[in-house]
């Protein structure tokens, strides 16, 4: 993936997380447990670009 491609995507959900967390009204709790999953996504997606991590297709559970 090229970088110009990875800096686009991340600057893209930053700004939908800031778009959210100011003009949706929402709990406080509500608001720091999707700042946390979209974190949390982000980090195990960038892992996964930079084959830090096997791909997250490939997991099976149960």
């Amino acid at each position: 993936m090229p970088l110009i491609t990875l800096v686009i995507t991340l600057v893209v959900v930053g700004l939908i997380l800031w778009l959210v967390n100011n003009y949706i009204p929402m709990d406080g709790k509500i608001k720091r447990i999707l700042n946390v999953v979209v974190v949390i996504a982000v980090i195990l997606w960038l892992l996964s670009v930079f084959g830090l991590m096997p791909s997250l297709t490939g997991m099976r559970v149960g």
